[in-house]
């Protein structure tokens, strides 16, 4: 069964390129570019995980975790932070609201990135 993964990401090309290496694994992606629908496919369907950007339109991204984890039916979702932001305050915020992982994008490739979301799953 293929696992669903929502990738959550205003940078167009970045999240294309991660939902090609996801489908080259055999997940299935979709992506949002916002915050606010990517909460709202969440509460509508079912993600075995979710890739989230912190700088998003609307909403920002730990606005978004943390109404994930606020929210009985899908707290259980991992949620894997993928951001610019890479100070320790915010990384430390990050993973205090619930996320699963914690990964700046300058410091790791797509594949890396990859290895991580099969690391999470696998657990």
């Amino acid at each position: 069964m293929e696992r669903k993964i929502l990738i959550i990401e205003d940078d167009k090309f970045l999240a294309q390129l991660l939902a090609k290496k996801l489908s080259q694994e055999n997940f299935q992606s979709l992506i949002t570019p916002t915050g606010e629908e990517g909460l709202k496919r969440i509460e509508e369907e079912s993600f075995d995980l979710v890739i989230l950007d912190l700088l998003l339109p609307e909403m920002d991204g730990f606005e978004v975790l943390e109404k994930i984890k606020k929210n009985e039916k899908i707290k259980h979702i991992p949620v894997l932070i993928l951001s610019n932001l890479g100070q320790k305050e915010e990384i430390k915020r990050g993973l205090e609201l619930g996320a699963t992982d914690y990964l700046v994008k300058a410091n790791f490739t797509p594949n890396e990135i990859i290895e991580k979301v099969k690391t999470i799953l696998k657990s």
